[in-house]
């Protein structure tokens, strides 16, 4: 099943169109919230159906209570990097007021000199993980969705914090619609794809990951725990703007595709005519 939010309420695909569902969830988070899964919407009654061109989508989830994200999980990240295979997982949380709508044009903000990409496979937990074991993730899970963790690069070098450089307004787009665990063939092999003005810049799946999801969920809610709702981003592939000295200008599209899931697009602009201040530590935090 793959669902979507709009400016008229939830749908279903269905043969290329919206099937707006008779319900009164408002969104995919108010969902997870009560029934811990998605399966309800499955036997919804549909209301209308409109064409998928014709359909306003707006934020899955509204805005999640948290979004965790992994630094160098892929081996063609660690390999262009040069580092060796980390032996736990890089964690870190960015702020939920960063998420941003699907099809969103994100600011860059001019203090920001290197604005990137990552096109990484999100997912959706739907049931509470606490110390749970790998074989308890994938079913505690309530979809897959695209993602863009745009970093800045610059302040991740000066500040050496994650948190800081991916947590600006618009810098988390999440993707726009949803897809339940089991329409996937192979879990472990879900394939990312970014493109960025039209050239394809990241291609991976995710049997690249150093720590697959169930390994790394499992990992993650042993430190604290992961509730309905809340997103955590996999790590993205080599071939980010980072590895090819090519960061993000105004006016340039970057789009994001996972398996099954309706591309992830991302309009970058970046104002010159605003006042700005530069806050940034002139030397490294620590």
């Amino acid at each position: 099943m793959r669902v979507v939010t709009t400016d008229a309420g939830l749908g279903r695909l269905e043969d290329g169109a919206v099937a707006l569902l008779d319900t009164a969830f408002p969104h995919v988070g108010a969902v997870l919230e009560q029934e811990g899964s998605l399966r309800c919407l499955a036997s919804c009654a549909v209301r209308r159906r409109i064409p998928l061109e014709e359909a306003t989508l707006v934020a899955l989830l509204d805005r999640p209570r948290a979004v965790w994200g992994v630094g160098l999980n892929y081996v063609s990240k660690a390999a262009r990097t040069g580092r060796g295979l980390p032996e736990q997982p890089i964690l870190y949380l960015a702020a939920s007021s960063g998420v941003t709508a699907p099809g969103a044009r994100v600011v860059i903000p001019q203090s920001v000199t290197e604005p990137d990409y990552e096109g990484e496979i999100a997912v959706i937990v739907g049931r509470r993980l606490y110390r749970a074991a790998e074989s308890e993730v994938w079913p505690a899970i309530a979809g897959v969705t695209a993602a863009n963790d745009m970093t800045a690069r610059d302040i991740m070098r000066v500040t050496g914090t994650p948190a800081l450089a991916k947590s600006h307004p618009g810098f988390t787009p999440l993707g726009p619609s949803v897809r339940t665990p089991e329409d996937f063939a192979d879990r472990d092999a879900i394939r990312v794809r970014t493109r960025v003005n039209g050239e394809l810049v990241q291609d991976d799946t995710s049997d690249g990951m150093i720590f697959p999801v169930p390994d790394l969920l499992s990992r993650l809610s042993w430190f604290t725990a992961l509730e309905p709702g809340d997103i955590v981003l996999t790590g993205t592939p080599a071939g980010t703007g980072q590895d090819r000295a090519c960061f993000l200008a105004d006016g340039d599209e970057v789009r994001v595709e996972v398996d099954g899931v309706l591309p992830l697009v991302t309009r970058i602009a970046r104002p010159t005519d605003a006042p700005q201040h530069d806050h940034r530590p002139t030397e490294p935090v620590g």
